[in-house]
């Protein structure tokens, strides 16, 4: 059975532009709601573009294999017009991983937020995450590989802006896992937040070992199954 998360093309600039769809949304939400002026639109655009190609050259040869002047090139920039946008390519790479974590964070917070109740709060944090997964998995291989071996932290690499932000997104977790037990949907089988760890967990679990064997490892459509681990168990009751 194919994975049903989509995933884009990994080469060609095309695959680089459609993992770069979610992050182009936070860029208009980050330079806020007021009219944007032509300069100010022009620059957005030209830091996506840089951005775009950056993602694409860190994919096909590695980060540490690329230069600023590939860079530019890649991106149509003389040096000297890129280092007005990014100090150097740590600077282009962090900025991939922080926008990369601000769409994860938005599309998640949005998925809690409009589920009528516990249960179906959680299906949709399932569907969210696999669809965002999908979405940027050009930039998600390139940060594995890039970490791979660093360290046994699954968040090796993250700095501590985004080290909180996934603390908050686990209070917020519990916090559902807390009101489905007294509401009398869940039952207390542990506390809220080793249930929200246990549950996300579970999810980026699968996520990584679909990336590493997708011939072997499939993620299934039904947000219930991963769901169902913590719902239903292994007993037999």
């Amino acid at each position: 059975m194919a994975v049903a998360w989509p995933r884009p093309p990994i080469h060609g600039q095309g695959g680089a532009l459609a993992a770069w769809s979610g992050i182009q949304e936070y860029g208009v939400k980050f330079m806020g709601n007021a009219k944007l002026t032509r300069r100010e639109r022009e620059k957005l655009d030209h830091r996506r573009e840089v951005l775009a190609g950056a993602l694409q050259l860190f994919s096909e040869h590695g980060f540490h294999n690329v230069s600023m002047q590939q860079v530019a090139e890649k991106s149509n920039f003389s040096i000297g017009s890129l280092y007005n946008y990014f100090k150097n390519k740590e600077d282009i790479y962090r900025t991939l991983l922080d926008e990369l974590a601000n769409t994860f964070h938005e599309a998640v917070a949005e998925a809690l937020a409009e589920g009528h109740d516990e249960v179906e709060k959680l299906r949709r944090y399932v569907r969210t995450m696999g669809r965002v997964f999908g979405e940027n998995l050009v930039f998600i291989r390139l940060y594995h590989r890039e970490t791979a071996g660093v360290s046994a932290n699954p968040k090796a690499g993250f700095d501590d802006t985004i080290r909180v932000r996934h603390a908050e997104f686990l209070q917020v977790l519990s916090g559902i896992m807390a009101d489905g037990m007294e509401s009398g949907a869940f039952r207390r089988i542990a506390e809220p937040y080793l249930l929200a760890v246990a549950l996300d967990g579970i999810v980026s679990a699968m996520m990584l070992a679909s990336l590493e064997d997708p011939e072997n490892m499939t993620i299934p459509e039904d947000p219930n199954v991963p769901l169902n681990i913590l719902f239903q168990g292994l007993l037999v009751s």
